[in-house]
């Protein structure tokens, strides 16, 4: 499976890093390519640090140490797939645009699917399979991707809720038990009004699994599970824009392997949903 670079790693953890941390983030992402020839005292002496505030800039990554650090920063140097897409320019004609656009919610899809471990996938599904009732959360544009996340789960054998309206949704999470589970989606994981479903949930006891793109946010912190949904910026589209494609993968991924672990039942509310739907379709008379 591919491996999330060096770059969102740090992307998806600035926002919560110190500021000796911002610092070496900054070293790091400005020129990755002195930064991947330096060794650990020349990186301190530069920037006026310790070693070990190096040392545990690089744990904070995931990474051993820092010659594991360097080592990974030494490698993307020379992996033309971990380069940022570029912008969209002036120029670029609309098939170029549209290439852009599509690359760019490729690399999405791959760095998240490179987050995703199956331990956690097997914690979220547990849940799911255990829950009572689930109830799908997002304000602003997460409140579609909720809404295709309830859309989906409507056809498993699990009973579902879900509220387009701010306060509708947080009477739901307030009436929420110890044997509901919440999935909350949102990009930044701070905006106030799902921090407050959050915690209401979260004090009636429900399981809470966090679709978001940033681990360390106030959200992902109270959560039982966090997923993490990786994009990048493309000329006039927003990260925010562009992860929703990574959380609808990650709703997908987590469905599919719900319905397959509880496939009797799920097949019973699948037909049950398709007959009703089919109804619904004109028949076709051509002979």
């Amino acid at each position: 499976m591919k491996k999330q670079s060096i770059k969102l790693k740090i992307k998806a953890l600035y926002r919560d890093l110190s500021k000796k941390e911002s610092a070496i983030a900054d070293f790091i992402l400005n020129d990755p390519k002195t930064a991947s020839r330096m060794t650990i005292s020349e990186i301190a002496s530069e920037l006026g640090f310790a070693d070990s505030t190096i040392f545990q800039f690089t744990r904070k990554l995931g990474y051993k140490g820092f010659r594991d650090f360097r080592n990974d920063l030494l490698t993307e140097e020379f992996d033309p797939e971990i380069s940022i897409h570029e912008n969209i320019k002036q120029g670029d004609d609309y098939q170029k645009i549209a290439q852009k656009v599509f690359d760019s919610s490729i690399q999405s899809l791959q760095n998240t699917s490179s987050l995703l471990k199956n331990d956690m996938l097997e914690k979220a599904v547990n849940i799911v399979l255990k829950a009572s009732r689930l109830s799908f959360f997002g304000v602003g544009g997460s409140n579609v991707v909720a809404y295709d996340a309830y859309h989906k789960f409507l056809r498993s054998p699990i009973p579902c809720q879900y509220g387009t309206d701010f306060h509708i949704q947080l009477m739901q999470a307030s009436l929420m038990t110890e044997n509901d589970c919440a999935i909350i989606t949102t990009h930044t994981g701070l905006t106030k009004e799902t921090l407050q479903i959050a915690e209401t949930a979260k004090k009636n006891g429900s399981k809470i699994i966090a679709i978001t793109s940033y681990p360390l946010s106030s959200l992902a912190k109270i959560a039982d599970v966090v997923f993490v949904s990786v994009a990048e910026e493309t000329g006039y589209r927003s990260e925010s824009l562009s992860s929703r494609i990574a959380q609808l993968a990650t709703i997908d991924t987590l469905f599919t392997i719900t319905m397959f672990k509880n496939e009797k039942s799920a097949m019973s509310s699948l037909h049950r949903i398709r007959s009703v739907i089919n109804a619904t379709k004109e028949e076709n008379t051509s002979s």
